[in-house]
Formats: structure tokens, sequence, C-alpha cells
């Protein structure tokens, strides 16, 4: 009976042991494959190799189409009249010029979870703050949105047109360095609904039934790729949902591309309504002018990713379905960090 007991012993102090490596194992196993999701990935951008060139286009004179775009992609509404004359210092008074219309790569976007990661520039950022990927499939708002989620970005001046000399008009590009230009982190409003409030106090009027339900005709116009976002209807993101609030939160979780595509259009929309963003469209003379454009234009603006799976062979209207395209582009290894190149159309007077 003693033997049998001893055994019985032996037996049940090696069933636990096997039973504590497997859970030691295992929870090195989850710490390993978070730590891995969790990190920043992202390289810098290639100007020649990542960008959609195709995209340039079409470009017009006046009304007239010049090179058309070979992909398809809808363009907006030209100046009628293909020459204008516009105000210019003394001492010439006036400058004379064609009417031209072109897509101009301007800004680039990290989209990410982990703080102070830049994705577009291949590096994180030690602030000395908490490098812990948040947001998953819940807000930290308080856990008031539970089907949310919610992202970094990071706003890259990128006037890559003015630095490969493409066009020589400084009239008609963007000028400068590699710059950049807006960081959520250090923006109180951009994790806070109630602050984001104080840029868009209209949210209170798109928030019922009624006016999110005028958004099913935006998301079945950019249920293709060759169809343009509608404009009178800004407080939707066509397929990627609502606008508002113009914060880092996104209310209901579809997909992680999705979901980065929209981020990018609302902070776009955010960086118009404080004037950061001007506009460049319309009939003479308002062709001769940039302006603050406090409402997104959305038909006015494109998308193409830039990473961590570049998209450089075509660009994707605001709003459009992200059904098509993103495969690929959101799995384990990466992460949820993306990288997206925006283009704005540019009308203005050449010469």
């Amino acid at each position: 009976m003693s033997v049998t007991i001893l055994v019985s012993t032996k037996q049940k102090k090696g069933e636990m042991m096997r039973r504590l490596y497997l859970i030691v194992f295992s929870l090195f196993a989850f710490a390993n494959s978070y730590a891995a999701g969790a990190s920043c990935v992202g390289r810098f951008v290639n100007p020649l190799t990542d960008i959609c060139w195709p995209c340039l286009f079409p470009m017009t004179l006046g009304a007239a189409p010049v090179v058309p775009n070979a992909e398809g992609v809808p363009d907006t509404i030209n100046p009628a009249t293909p020459v204008a004359v516009c105000p210019a210092p003394a001492p010439e008074f006036v400058r004379v010029g064609l009417t031209i219309g072109y897509w101009e790569p301007f800004a680039l976007t990290d989209i990410t979870r982990i703080p102070y990661c830049m994705v577009n520039m291949g590096t994180q950022m030690s602030m000395g703050v908490n490098q812990q990927a948040i947001g998953g499939k819940t807000s930290e708002n308080s856990g008031a949105m539970q089907d949310g989620s919610f992202y970094w970005v990071h706003w890259y001046k990128y006037p890559v047109i003015y630095w490969l000399q493409i066009i020589e008009g400084l009239m008609c590009q963007q000028v400068g360095g590699f710059d950049l230009a807006w960081i959520s982190e250090l923006d109180p409003t951009y994790n806070d609904d109630m602050l984001s409030f104080i840029l868009n106090p209209e949210a209170i009027l798109f928030g019922n039934p009624v006016t999110q339900l005028a958004c099913v005709a935006d998301a079945i116009k950019t249920s293709t790729n060759f169809a343009l976002p509608i404009d009178v209807l800004f407080w939707c993101a066509g397929s990627q949902g609502s606008m508002y609030p113009l914060d880092g939160y996104v209310q209901h979780t579809y997909s992680n591309v999705s979901n980065a595509i929209l981020v990018d259009e609302k902070m776009n929309f955010k960086l118009h309504r404080e004037g950061v963003i001007l506009e460049s469209r319309g009939e003479y003379p308002a062709i001769c002018y940039e302006w603050p454009e406090p409402i997104l234009p959305k038909s006015r603006y494109r998308y193409q990713f830039t990473n961590v799976v570049p998209e450089s062979y075509i660009c994707h209207p605001y709003g459009t379905t992200s059904v098509l395209s993103e495969a690929g582009k959101d799995n384990p290894v990466t992460g949820v960090n993306f990288g997206i190149l925006n283009w704005r159309k540019r009308n203005c007077v050449f010469g």
C-alpha cells in the first residue's frame, strides 16, 4: 500500500510540473507575440519607387485635358478659361499665365497605435513616455465606445514636386523642405471628444440617424475606385463612415486599413479647420490665390499607401472603399502601422 501511494504521489508531482512548464511556456509565447504585434514598423519613403507618379494626372489647361489619367481615376471641375491675369508685386503689378490643373503629392501621414512611432521615417522617437500600443477594440475615452479604436497620427509636409523640380512655377507647387507639421501626441484636442468639440461644434447636428442615413448615398457612390465623393455631404467619409468627431477615435471598427484611411481623412479635415491647409480652386480671379477652407473639399483629395506595403501603382479618391485594395496591408508582422501619401488637386496660374 505504501509503495502504491508513493508512486501515485510522484505521478501527480510530475503531472503538475508538466502543467507548470506548459503555463510558463504559454506566457512567454504570448509575451513575445504581443511584443512583435506592438512594435513600431516602417521605413523611409523612397520618392522614386514608392510614389504613384501616374497619379499626377490628369493634367489640364483650362478645362481641356492635356494628359489623361491612365487608370481612369476621375478629375474635378477645372476653370473654363485657359488664360488668367493675376495681381503681382511691384514693379510688374500684373502676372499673365496659363490656368493649369494637376494632382500634387503634398503630405505624408503616419497612422499607428504606438505613440511617437514615425512610420514613414522608419524610426521610433523616445519621448520618455510609455510606448505601449493602445487602441484595440476599445476606446481609451472612459470606455464610451466599446467597439471603437484609437490611432495616433503624424502629419508631414512633403513637397516632393519642388524637390525634383518637376514643375518650375513656384505659384503652382508646395515649396520648402520635409517637415513634421503636426503631431497628435502634443495636441490636447486629439484624444478628447469634448475638447475637439471646440473645433467642430457643428458635429452635434450630425450625430443622429437622419443625417447619418444621408451618408448611404456617399458610401454607395464611393464603392468603386472610379467615383468622387459627394462634397455637400461633408460630414460623411464615404465608405469609411463619419468624419466627426475630428480626433483620433473611430466609433466602429471595421478593419485597421479602413480605419487608417478614415483617420487620415479626419486629420485633413481638422487641419483645414485650423487653417493649416489652404485651398486653390475656382474660376478667375479666385484661382490667383490660396485661401482657408474650413470644410474639407473631399473630391479634391486622393490617397495611396506608402507603408508598410506601398501602393506605387494606384491612388484612390477620398472615401473609396478599401475592400478591393486592403489585402496584405494588415498582418501580424507589421502590426497596426500605416503610412499614407495625400494628393490634392492644384489649380493655379502658371507663368
